[in-house]
């Protein structure tokens, strides 16, 4: 079984609605990015991270994106999976982080999960399933 932490940023609560439910599917760790480290991240075998489209469909670029700048370095050799949600748009965001961290040789171990405005109960199921396929 991987260790497995689940590491979020909020701005209303839908996100840390999601963290939660992939940490449960997961047996993880929860984690705000403002508590996360490269050095925390070598001690996981799976990490989950959660963002929230900001702006122009955007990461959070004050605490958000440094913390994920930090740590994809170290990501190369994990199980990495991505959620989160959004208030416009179509989720354009999480293609664009997505490709991102293919591009950077980060393979996500599933499909990203993405939940318009306050996740309902199919998607909190959704987040528990992904959480449960990076044990």
């Amino acid at each position: 079984m991987s260790k497995v932490a689940v590491v979020y940023w909020s701005g209303t609560g839908n996100t840390e609605m999601m963290a939660q439910s992939v940490a449960k599917g997961a047996d993880g760790e929860l984690f705000t990015a403002a508590d996360f480290t490269p050095d925390k991240a070598a001690a996981f075998d799976a990490i989950a991270f959660g963002c929230p489209a900001i702006g122009a469909e955007e990461l959070e670029d004050s605490e958000f994106q440094p913390m994920f700048d930090a740590v994809k370095g170290a990501l190369a050799d994990k199980k990495v999976a991505l959620f989160g949600s959004y208030d416009w748009g179509d989720g354009e965001w999480m293609r664009t982080w997505a490709a991102n961290c293919e591009a950077e040789g980060i393979s996500l171990a599933a499909e990203p999960v993405i939940c318009n405005n306050t996740p309902d109960d199919e998607g909190l199921k959704n987040c528990e399933a992904l959480g449960a396929s990076l044990k």
